[in-house]
């Protein structure tokens, strides 16, 4: 993994104004391992400000001289322990996913640099330029369908750091990831199995979580046609993410002539919430046992003119059993007390029928993609690109009633998305009119569209709807026009200049709630919304020397707002919370920008410093209300977030000895609230606080050391310092329930090559079994062991 790699020699190629495109057999061979430093070199030297590596092409531009990073699908099968697709990320610079489970398919956020685990509308997903990133929301619900690539189908990962690129809508303000897939040039087959496991003990909870994993692939080229088809099952059970808890303090103590109403209960733990007040725990909850089920085919033609057709279809199945575990038992006979009035250390509560949650999710998603596009590297290219995700089937279903009844039905409500998804339609085209200049232009269009409605159902498990409880929709566009050009003005000497203008429009909000008691609808209506505005790019790189190279970029980026945060309002059946809606919200306006110095020593060391800056307006984020029961969360507009920062990044080959490589970044972010005169819970509370879910350290490390031919080991940490989850940093324990605390957690791997076929890996991810929080508690020390067939 390098970070010149492998978007180092493509980008080079591209610096290149008449390089050619490698012939098959020299693309495979790029494709098949990580360039060293050293193997750059060369590349750096002639054409020094920007780099990347070849192979199948990256959606990501390759002409802008900013940063980015890459990692080849060989090194993550050889150094990673990676179950899901965004674990291949895990050791980027500055980037964290927030995967709380393996097979987290509702959660799983990436944040970056400036943008916190809270804010997933801050950057771009893509798999094979088809979008994976979820702009219906923005928030924990929102992720990227990372389900829709598997590890073993990955040929490298590509990562644009920032909004520098005129391609790409304001969502790019954080990052932008593009997963290129495997699309093979002769026959080809591969078969995996994998098991996975960890002990879990935290608060009353000790138990053993498991779960595997089996995938499959096979493809070939034939003349023009080429194909691939994977499948791929996941199951697995994880550990609880959530926890019914209740205040000391909620109600009175008991006098000396009285004794507390209730009945007398044991196994509640007392500890200390976010905020260091004191509450019990009283049971675990959201134990997910998953089932996904994944499929892709993908069908390409190669026509007379180096013009390529390609479609892919995905195919996503989710089966999720959601359960929980009362920590309370009666005093008398020791059986699980599950609802009505208990009596704690003297104190009474009202344990809720859905204190202890349930839930069933049975969700279908499709994908498509259609593109066409020339490579002829000539004077002019042009890409046609078309995609569709749809929510085929995607409901889920919450009981009402309180366990033990509920374990067996009765009543509850029913949420379904169908109808929901989003569709994009972009035309490209690149012109070289010389060797000094490379523009790029298009005209892009996405869609977003959510439906949902909530009923009541006599049988949460099974049973059909009976009465309307709630229901929304709302759709919002985009239309963009963008292009930039790519000048090298003098020897060593790159210049970027691109402008990029949009128009964005937001219609059919609409929201229904219904009276439980007399059926009564009550409708808001949400007026139609439309804005446009432009956003200018630029960027500066310098080849000082054949070693040394400097890059300035800076760009605007316009993150709008999203049909949820616009409209929703009470979301999700049983959640015990709602959401205010705010159709007026205003976009986020940021101006970023980065200083970067990359410098070669000795053709075997790369390290790369960059100091960014960004300045945020208007920035949207969701925060519940202080003193509402059950938790209200209103999306306001903060008015303006700071943020300054340096990153540094040192990768390289054969360190000291010979086999041994190295990577490992270090990030200090100081993301401050500079102005906000949205609702507070006291005036002039978050001025000068630290934004949300941004650390202001980072660390990763991951180092590999070939042991023999055959056998190789890996040693990979990441650190994150403290960070807070409101805006005016009150929650300070982070090491608890809802709390966001700092970690440091390390993972191993040993991959051993069997032969030319059978490869087999054991590993342990946090192995120093660290108990650390963002929001919910992550994994424990966790057992990994797999079994590849390659042909």
């Amino acid at each position: 993994m390098h970070a010149l790699s492998p978007l180092a020699i493509a980008l080079a190629c591209a610096f290149q104004a008449q390089a050619q495109a490698p012939a098959p057999n020299a693309a495979a061979a790029a494709a098949a391992r990580a360039p060293t430093p050293a193997a750059v070199d060369a590349n750096v030297r002639n054409a020094g400000i920007v780099t990347i590596v070849g192979g199948r092409p990256s959606s990501l531009p390759t002409q802008i001289p900013t940063t980015t990073f890459s990692i080849l699908g060989s090194e993550i099968e050889t150094k990673i322990n990676a179950t899901d697709s965004e674990d291949a990320l895990r050791y980027f610079p500055s980037l964290l996913v927030r995967k709380r489970y393996i097979g987290d398919y509702n959660h799983a956020v990436l944040s970056s640099r400036a943008s916190g685990t809270g804010n997933s509308a801050r950057s771009m997903v893509y798999a094979d330029g088809i979008l994976l990133s979820n702009y219906l929301g923005n928030g924990a619900a929102f992720t990227p369908r990372w389900g829709l690539v598997t590890p073993e189908e990955i040929e490298r990962v590509d990562v644009l750091y920032g909004p520098f690129s005129a391609a790409y809508p304001g969502n790019s303000v954080g990052a932008v990831v593009d997963y290129v897939t495997r699309m093979p040039q002769k026959f080809e087959a591969h078969a995996k199995v994998g098991v996975f496991g960890q002990r879990f003990a935290l608060y009353n909870t000790r138990d053993t979580f498991t779960g595997w994993q089996a995938s499959a692939s096979v493809g070939s080229r034939a003349g023009a046609w080429s194909w691939w088809f994977n499948v791929n099952r996941l199951k697995n059970e994880g550990q609880p993410l959530t926890f019914a808890t209740k205040l000391v303090t909620a109600t009175a103590t008991a006098t000396a002539t009285t004794t507390a109403p209730g009945t007398p209960v044991t196994g509640a733990v007392l500890d200390k919430d976010r905020f260091n007040v004191p509450w019990y725990l009283i049971g675990d909850a959201t134990r997910y046992d998953t089932t996904q089920d994944h499929a892709k085919a993908k069908l390409a033609y190669d026509f007379e003119g180096q013009v390529r057709a390609q479609y892919t279809l995905g195919w996503w199945q989710n089966s999720t059993v959601g359960q929980s575990v009362p920590y309370l038992k009666r005093s008398s006979d020791g059986a699980p007390f599950y609802s009505g009035v208990a009596s704690i250390d003297g104190r009474s509560y009202n344990v809720a029928a859905t204190d202890f949650n349930q839930s069933r999710d049975a969700i279908t998603h499709l994908m498509h993609g259609l593109s066409v596009a020339s490579r002829t590297r000539g004077v002019f290219d042009w890409e046609f690109a078309a995609s569709l995700y749809d929510y085929d089937q995607d409901t889920a279903r919450v009981p009402t009633v309180a366990k033990p009844a509920a374990d067996s039905g009765g009543a509850g409500r029913i949420t379904d998305l169908a109808g929901t998804g989003w569709n994009t339609l972009a035309i490209k085209g690149v012109w070289r009119p010389n060797a000094q200049h490379l523009a790029d232009f298009g005209v892009q269009q996405d869609r977003y569209q959510w439906r949902q409605r909530i009923d009541n159902a006599a049988d949460w498990m099974g049973g059909g709807r009976t009465t309307p409880f709630s229901s929304f929709q709302g759709k919002t566009q985009l239309r963009s026009l963008y292009a930039q050009d790519a000048w090298t003005f003098a020897p060593g000497w790159k210049a970027v200049l691109g402008l990029r203008y949009e128009h964005w429009t937001a219609t059919d909000g609409r929201r229904v709630a219904f009276n439980q008691t007399t059926g009564t609808a009550t409708p808001s209506v949400f007026q139609r919304r439309r804005e446009s505005w432009t956003s200018p790019k630029a960027a500066l790189g310098w080849q000082l020397r054949d070693d040394w190279s400097l890059k300035l970029s800076t760009g605007r980026a316009i993150r709008v707002p999203t049909v949820g945060e616009l409209f929703q309002g009470n979301g999700s059946a049983g959640a015990g919370s709602d959401v205010v809606t705010n159709p007026n919200l205003k976009p986020e306006k940021s101006w970023t920008s980065e200083f970067s110095s990359d410098w070669l020593l000795a053709g075997q060391h790369r390290l790369r410093s960059t100091l960014f800056h960004e300045n945020t307006t208007d920035a949207l984020y969701s925060q519940a209300i202080p003193g509402t029961t059950p938790i209200v969360n209103s999306v306001q507009n903060i008015d303006r977030i700071r943020t300054i920062g340096l990153e540094t990044a040192y990768d390289a080959a054969d360190v000291l000895v010979k086999g041994l490589d190295l990577q490992a970044s270090l990030t200090y972010a100081d993301s401050v609230i500079k102005a906000n005169s949205s609702f507070v819970a006291t005036p002039g509370d978050t001025i000068g606080k630290q934004q949300p879910r941004v650390p202001k350290w980072r660390a990763s490390l991951l180092a590999s050391y070939k042991l023999t031919d055959s056998l190789t080991g890996s040693f990979g940490a990441r650190y994150g310092s403290r960070q807070f989850g409101n805006l005016n940093n009150a929650d300070t324990n982070g090491f608890a329930y809802q709390g966001f605390s700092s970690y440091l957690t390390a993972d191993v791997r040993l991959r051993w090559k069997i032969d030319k076929q059978w490869s087999a890996a054991v590993g342990i991810d946090n192995l120093n079994n660290q108990t650390y929080w963002n929001f919910h508690p992550y994994p424990q020390r966790t057992y990994n062991a797999e079994l590849r067939f390659d042909l």
